[in-house]
């Protein structure tokens, strides 16, 4: 571009390979950096609860039968996907004591972990589709007839910014897709709050706890 004169408006030099290498190994500690703040939050599982009313867990179960994986994908086996969605669950919601029972179940119908590749214009985000049930317990019945189905994508974090196939394990994309699952039936029950014998008013403070409560899209990783 030049400018009135013949000036050009701006002078592009050319990088020597030294400088460029210096350059390269100072963006990489800037992100691995990054990533050291991020591995630094508070986990919002050590935080108190969100309110949920009478409720208390019952049965915790994710069924696996029929999981469908992306064409692009990492593997991971039934038995894998199972274990970390009940434990995401019970990590969640055993830490409430009402005086009901609610059985969760959740179906994981498909999923998608991405695997490594070329930073940000090939690496899909992972994602898991699931369809979650919920029942009362003493009662035997199913609180929503057709179940909710949930899609949970990976949320930007410095974590994923250039990949999460580049940056995670599979069993950390698990845990982040499953702790979110988590969370977003968390969500779904404040917005049903006649199941669990909270008025709407009360559920409203609920959702506001929980949207001054700092939460990372992605748990940090336990030492």
């Amino acid at each position: 571009m030049v400018a009135r004169g013949g000036r050009p408006l701006y002078h592009r030099r050319t990088l020597g390979w030294k400088e460029l290498l210096v350059r390269m190994r100072q963006t990489v500690a800037l992100i691995l950096g990054v990533l050291v703040l991020a591995a630094c939050q508070t986990n919002d599982l050590k935080q108190p609860p969100v309110p949920l009313g009478d409720f208390a867990l019952g049965i915790n179960v994710a069924v696996v039968d029929n999981v469908q994986k992306s064409p692009i994908s990492r593997t991971a086996t039934p038995e894998q996907l199972k274990t970390a969605m009940e434990k995401a669950i019970d990590d969640r919601f055993s830490r409430y004591s009402g005086s009901r029972l609610f059985n969760i179940g959740v179906s994981i119908d498909g999923y998608a972990l991405s695997p490594p590749g070329v930073p940000i214009l090939f690496s899909p985000p992972s994602v898991m589709i699931v369809n979650v049930s919920i029942f009362e317990d003493a009662k035997g019945l199913k609180l929503n007839q057709e179940g909710e189905r949930m899609t949970i994508v990976e949320k930007s974090s410095p974590e994923t910014f250039i990949g999460s196939g580049l940056t995670q394990t599979k069993a950390r994309q698990l845990d982040i897709l499953t702790y979110n699952v988590a969370k977003r039936i968390e969500a779904y029950l404040l917005d049903n709050p006649q199941w669990i014998g909270m008025t709407a008013e009360q559920a409203e403070a609920a959702k506001l706890q929980a949207q001054n409560t700092k939460r990372p899209a992605n748990p940090p990783a336990e030492n």
